[in-house]
């Protein structure tokens, strides 16, 4: 499965913001019964990554945890969320809130002290049972320190974003075709 880096997409809710950063990775795959939707894509997102990524995640927040930053909480209470999220704005897993939802996108993300991230989950339906995934991140920086913890973390964030992008859509494929 090929994933590729794009421009942040023109129709994403995310284009319309100002940001420090910005990146973009798109993929396809097959939804023949044409089922799968935004909070399909949402629930697959959060329920399937490759285990190193949620071993970062356990150091991120044991790291960022003594500079007071905000953690994504306990395993158990982020699993009860997912099962019971609608995608209505407010709504929370773990760090990530929904901020924003259309038809076809959700913005999730989280305001802290040293910057402000959003991330897009943009569903593009095409031709042939054919559906383009984008995920799309920006950040803002809010203090120095917003763009020391971000130098530090980019290199990973763009394995993770391919690696989980990776993932939802075989987990799509395998369980909707």
């Amino acid at each position: 499965m090929r994933v590729q880096r794009v421009h942040l997409p023109g129709k994403s809710l995310l284009s319309k913001n100002t940001c420090d950063y910005s990146d973009s990775f798109k993929g396809k795959f097959t939804d023949r019964q044409d089922t799968i939707d935004i909070i399909i894509i949402t629930k697959t997102f959060f329920s399937t990554s490759p285990g190193w990524i949620g071993k970062l995640f356990v150091l991120r927040n044991k790291i960022v945890s003594v500079f007071g930053l905000k953690t994504g909480g306990k395993v158990k209470e982020r699993e009860e969320a997912l099962d019971n999220f609608k995608g209505e704005i407010g709504e929370q897993i773990g760090i990530f809130k929904v901020f924003e939802r259309t038809e076809n996108e959700i913005i999730l993300g989280e305001d802290d002290a040293h910057l402000n991230f959003r991330v897009s989950l943009l569903l593009e339906p095409k031709l042939d049972n054919h559906k383009d995934l984008t995920i799309s991140t920006i950040v803002h920086f809010n203090n120095w320190f917003g763009k020391l913890y971000f130098l530090a973390v980019k290199p990973f964030h763009k394995l993770i974003v391919r690696a989980m992008l990776k993932s939802v859509i075989k987990e799509v494929e395998k369980v909707f075709l």
